[in-house]
């Protein structure tokens, strides 16, 4: 069983990357039949909604696309800033729901905002927490404990960001759809793009609940 979850744990990511860039890579070779590109979707979508004061940036990399919400910027990456194909509209739309989502304060969004801070601490040293605590373990078992409930923040931060992206692109295709960005055969090509995406959020929460149910019965072996 030991076996089979950590080839679950190295392949899974693995298995689900490659199907996000190869679906990426499928339909950004089909065009736009209304011509607009993604940073033009984005600007449309931004200020549809009231959102002005929202800038666009063109960004390097592939897939790096984001929405800073202390600068205010949507950026978007090499693969979708001027491409006008269902992919790059579709990537560029999803990160316009993620602006939306902080103006009108989502209730999720705004709990994984809250917590960024205590997580990024607990992302860098849990697992060195844990290691002590492991060789503590026999004085002092709780340095062991706190490690696990250190890598439970990174979950919990996991489990709140799912529900953002899922919301951030069913936001977007709604808006695809019914503002005739585009046709209507072409809005589930963009849907399987934003699917295979939102795989990536699955697969890390999957991934670290297995690490973290590992975690939890080696410290109830040692008890």
């Amino acid at each position: 069983m030991e076996l089979l979850l950590l080839l679950i744990m190295l392949l899974l990511p693995i298995i689900v990357h490659i199907n996000v860039k190869a679906t990426f890579e499928r339909y950004s070779q089909v065009r736009s039949s209304r011509g607009l590109t993604a940073d033009q979707v984005a600007r449309r979508i931004l200020d549809s909604n009231g959102l002005y004061n929202v800038g666009i940036e063109h960004i390097s990399g592939e897939l790096t696309d984001h929405y800073d919400p202390s600068a205010q910027v949507v950026r978007l990456s090499d693969a979708t800033y001027g491409k006008d194909n269902v992919a790059a509209i579709g990537v560029a739309a999803h990160e316009c729901g993620h602006a939306c989502q902080h103006a009108e304060e989502y209730t999720p969004i705004k709990i994984r905002t809250a917590i960024v801070p205590v997580v990024n601490i607990c992302s860098r040293l849990w697992y060195f927490v844990f290691l002590i605590g492991v060789i503590l373990f026999e004085a002092m078992p709780q340095i062991a404990i706190a490690g696990v409930v250190m890598f439970g923040a990174v979950v919990l931060f996991q489990l709140v960001t799912l529900p953002v992206e899922l919301d951030a692109s069913g936001r977007a295709l709604k808006t695809l759809e019914n503002d005739m960005i585009l046709e209507h055969d072409e809005v589930p090509k963009a849907k399987k793009v934003l699917t295979a995406a939102a795989l990536t959020y699955v697969t890390a929460l999957v991934t670290s609940l297995i690490q973290f149910l590992r975690l939890l019965s080696a410290v109830n072996r040692r008890n």
